[in-house]
């Protein structure tokens, strides 16, 4: 994908790579359903009830769920109430009060007696079991319902009995309701997350029905049966049949038809959330790898701990570990003076300059303790940092970690990770599975194989939009360029082992398994730097070198000369170098990489610096103003690292001095902001936070999230009103499951 979108633009138009895996994702949904569209076929041809009508419809169904629609009268079901009353002769006596209500049910029902009906109530009995399921099997009106539920039915969550005690984290869903295609993802996963638990009940409410006050008794018939009945020409006009079949038309409403829509409409809802919510994941992710890196400068790593101790790797410039320690300066041992000199000797020995700190338990007395060093010893200039170690015990327990450092210790490679993550975050973390990462909102309740698909393919855009350089890079990034498999890049990685650097692109054709198409997809996105061609170091693929030649040629410049030229390359027109093969776009890229070949699209490097003094939830008060670092971004607002091991969070509505819809117009994981402190809930873990600088805290009584009324204290809603939606400005109920699970990995 990463190939097409760069170096094909002419046959796609300019499509980007988000747009490309859009049309990837369709592709495989229309794949499926031919695939299902061609399996329905055979089996009603197979049953010997494919008419021209029917194929012709399936043939023209445009959604898997109008192909399941007309598929369900056909489908091979379990011995229903409805076929046996079939084998029993009644079909006839339900077409006979369905086509003429002036017939008496009664009457007309006792000439269909015989061995398998014993009386009149269980002919009629049968005969509605066959109006029924025929009711409940209508593409024509199943379609018509579902589009009518969805934008017209109230979902509705109340607390299982016993529950409430127990269920606490979902106490804003105990009492509400909402119209079902108003649901944002988050409330959506959180109601599906409650009733997996056992907390909560969901039902689906026609919106007539979810009108009625609450204690009032809905009196039917609605919209829903209604249009049932106008379908099969069901009125009451005060004929013998006229109630009976009303009665039918409400118990196939009642039994058959309502559940089966309204377990349609919740896995729609599910599935539209989960979508949304791989989409939140996968910007996040984005946002993470391409943070900016602190580059090729020598750095100390320290993963906090008290009682195991502080774990410390010295890593030179190109991220290789010269040396490895653990210190204690913590009690039980409080070594603290052992500790300042252990790092200022290996920061004096290995002429490191960036001191950085993971960002977990004891990551605040770490940092006062190279707070300290850095008083101490001047003379070393240190710059001390922090940075979230999010995946890094992952990483350091994997078999990677174990081939990459089978001789250091597990707790050691933590610290090596987090240290990595500093000079190159996308260099390290694309050895962790991106679901150890920790910037999704419920990752763990939506379709993994769509969510892992969906990671992988914002990991490889990633690393082909910055690029690998083919003589430093890991096995591991080597497998995210696009053409490259996992065994193909072990391969380049023990080539280049055995062989030293590669010279040129035109080189790694000697690696074994390593084809032409493979070379065509990678060779752009691999760099050699400082090799004989210097087009070898940029973006421009091996394919186009003619036309960077050409352009030499024509304008008398040799390709070095030119390469950095910005005034040159600009006065060019790039309608004047195309040929057959190569069009205007694939040349104005060309022009653009070499104004600055091989530049890295990633920002430039920058840390949050947290306030001396302000440690814990405990030093927070309203009014403060502080620095901080996104972690992580959701649809209900953004969480910000602020140093005091709790993330706090802007709400949506506190990020900007406007309205904003969508958190990610403003922020991004790694952005480092100023945030105001409006609350802090010791009891709960929950930290407030604004971006709006003239927002003032809230007094007690008015704070979203503090003392609210009990759901049963709230108002009730006007008839025809939904009730209120929960709205906490910490994120409710939903922030507090949602950090625990992030503080948890």
């Amino acid at each position: 994908m990463p190939f097409i979108a760069r170096y094909r633009k002419e046959a796609t138009g300019g499509l980007d790579d988000t747009q490309l895996r859009s049309l990837e994702e369709r592709l495989i949904y229309l794949r499926e359903m031919e695939e299902r569209r061609a399996a329905i076929l055979a089996s009603i041809e197979e049953q010997g009830k494919l008419t021209d009508e029917l194929k012709g419809q399936i043939l023209a169904a445009d959604t898997k769920a109008r192909l399941e629609d007309l598929y369900l009268p056909y489908k091979q079901k379990r011995r229903t109430k409805a076929m046996i009353a079939r084998e029993a002769g009644l079909e006839p006596l339900a077409d006979a009060l369905l086509l003429d209500p002036n017939l008496s049910p009664e009457a007309e029902a006792a000439k269909y007696l015989n061995d398998a009906v014993a009386d009149v109530k269980a002919a009629l009995d049968g005969a509605r079991q066959i109006l029924m399921e025929r009711f409940a099997e209508d593409a024509e009106l199943l379609g018509s319902l579902r589009e009518h539920l969805w934008d017209s039915a109230v979902l509705v969550s109340s607390v299982a009995e016993g529950m409430a005690e127990k269920g606490a984290k979902f106490s804003d869903y105990f009492d509400y309701r909402e119209p079902i295609k108003a649901i944002p993802s988050h409330r959506a996963l959180a109601l599906f997350r409650g009733r997996n638990e056992n907390v909560l009940n969901l039902k689906l409410l026609p919106g007539d029905e979810a009108a009625v006050p609450e204690g009032e008794v809905f009196r039917g018939p609605g919209e829903c049966e209604l249009k049932i009945a106008r379908r099969f020409r069901v009125s009451d006009q005060g004929r013998p049949a006229d109630a009976w079949l009303a009665e039918t038309v409400r118990w196939a409403w009642r039994v058959k038809m309502h559940l089966h829509l309204e377990l349609e409409l919740t896995g729609r809802l599910r599935e539209a959330a989960e979508e949304e919510a791989i989409q939140v994941f996968a910007r996040n992710l984005r946002a993470l790898l391409l943070q900016a890196p602190a580059g090729q400068r020598s750095t100390l790593a320290l993963d906090p701990g008290i009682r195991t101790g502080v774990k410390v790797a010295a890593i030179d410039g190109t991220g290789k570990v010269v040396e490895t320690t653990t210190v204690y300066p913590f009690p039980p041992k409080q070594d603290v003076m052992g500790s300042l000199m252990a790092l200022a000797s290996l920061c004096r020995k290995h002429r490191l300059e960036l001191v950085v700190i993971g960002n977990g338990t004891a990551s605040r007395e770490t940092e006062r303790l190279v707070g300290e060093l850095i008083k101490r010893h001047p003379e070393l200039a240190l710059q001390k940092l922090v940075v979230s170690e999010a995946g890094a015990s992952v990483y350091s327990a994997s078999e990677l970690a174990a081939k990459e450092f089978p001789d250091l210790d597990v707790s050691l490679r933590g610290a090596v990770s987090i240290g990595r993550r500093l000079q190159d975050p996308l260099a390290e973390l694309v050895k962790i599975d991106p679901k150890s990462i920790g910037v999704g909102q419920y990752q763990h309740d939506v379709n993994q194989t769509r969510l892992g698909r969906s990671l992988d393919a914002v990991v490889e855009d990633c690393v082909n939009a910055v690029g690998v350089e083919v003589n430093t890079a890991s096995a591991p990034l080597l497998a995210r360029v696009a053409g490259l498999s996992s065994a193909v890049a072990a391969n380049i990685v023990a080539f280049r082992d055995r062989n030293g650097a590669f010279a040129s692109r035109e080189a790694l054709k000697q690696v074994d398994r390593l084809g032409p198409k493979a070379f065509e997809q990678a060779a752009g996105f691999l760099r050699v730097m400082n090799g004989a061609n210097p087009l070898d170091s940029s973006a421009v693929h091996p394919e186009a070198y003619p036309v960077v030649e050409r352009i030499a040629q024509a304008t008398g410049r040799e390709i070095r000369s030119m390469i950095g030229d910005v005034p040159f390359l600009r006065s060019l027109k790039a309608g004047q170098f195309t040929d057959e093969r190569f069009g205007e776009p694939t040349v104005r890229d060309i022009l653009k990489e070499l104004e600055k070949p091989g530049r890295d699209p990633r920002p430039e490097f920058k840390t949050a610096a947290f306030k001396e003094g302000v440690e814990t939830m405990e030093d927070l008060k309203p009014g403060m103003v502080l620095e901080g670092v996104v972690t992580n971004v959701t649809n209900f607002g953004a969480f910000v690292d602020i140093g005091v091991h709790q993330d706090g969070l802007v709400h949506v509505s506190a990020l900007a001095n406007r309205f904003v819809k969508d958190p990610h117009e403003v922020v991004k994981p790694g952005d480092v902001v100023h945030a105001k402190v409006l609350e802090v809930d010791l009891k709960r873990k929950r930290i407030a936070l604004s971006m709006r600088m003239d927002e003032a805290p809230a007094p007690r009584s008015d704070r979203p999230g503090g003392d609210r009324a009990s759901p049963a204290a709230r108002p009730a809603p006007a008839k025809g009103q939904a009730r209120p939606q929960p709205a906490s400005f910490s994120g409710g109920a939903l922030a507090d499951a949602f950090a625990r699970a992030k503080k948890k990995g």
